[in-house]
């Protein structure tokens, strides 16, 4: 399929556009929305770069104006430079045409630059759902910190200094651990986290499952 056939597909399956002609105009103004200049309009996949094929992707997903669009780790196989491009064009579509992102990613450091609320997940169970500031700020749940922690540091005379590392068995997700699924990697775990699993508790603003969290802790939030 050619860029113009990529991008007007779901124009055409939903009657958006009463002729081909009507549609490849909107398909052109949606390449110029993400960057793509209108000579591409007959050209391949194949192609275009990394950037410019996520670039067609997005003209895709909002060529039927949605209110909400899921991004399951859209820049993870980009070049940096080409990332901060391709997150750059999500926020301003995003101010543009009024949209919710679900955005999924394992890079915290691209959450922290797209996210308002965050949802740490592990091996499938949430651990901790707060405000983007309150959770870089302060983690609640210990996986936070660990994930938080590992994020590169760009003053180099910090990159020497001591991090937490994980220990401890990698648990399977087809045979998950008893408890919180997080002991077995976890340095705070107790007897209690080996056999109750712990529930999803609101803490203000916001949400974490930890046994070790208490009061002490929202006294410091």
């Amino acid at each position: 399929m050619t860029v113009r056939d990529i991008i007007a597909e779901p124009l055409e399956t939903y009657h958006v556009c009463g002729s081909r002609e009507e549609t490849t105009l909107r398909a052109l103004e949606l390449m110029r929305s993400v960057g793509i200049p209108a000579e591409f309009l007959n050209c391949y996949p194949h192609q275009f770069s990394g950037g410019q094929r996520q670039r067609i992707g997005i003209a895709r997903a909002i060529a039927l104006q949605p209110d909400l669009i899921v991004c399951d780790e859209p820049v993870s196989a980009l070049d940096v430079s080409v990332q901060s491009q391709v997150l750059n064009l999500l926020k301003d579509l995003q101010e543009q045409y009024h949209l919710t992102y679900l955005f999924i990613g394992h890079d915290l450091s691209v959450i922290n630059f797209i996210a308002d609320r965050v949802c740490v997940m592990f091996l499938g169970h949430v651990c901790e759902i707060a405000p983007k500031e309150a959770l870089y700020r302060k983690p609640l749940h210990p996986y936070t910190s660990f994930l938080l922690d590992a994020i590169p540091k760009a003053d180099p005379h910090l990159r020497s200094a001591h991090r937490k590392l994980l220990t401890g068995e990698v648990p399977s997700p087809v045979n998950p651990p008893s408890g919180c699924c997080f002991h077995t990697r976890c340095p705070y775990a107790t007897e209690r986290c080996r056999t109750e699993k712990p529930e999803l508790k609101a803490y203000g603003d916001r949400m974490a499952a930890c046994h070790r969290i208490g009061e002490a802790c929202m006294a410091d939030l």
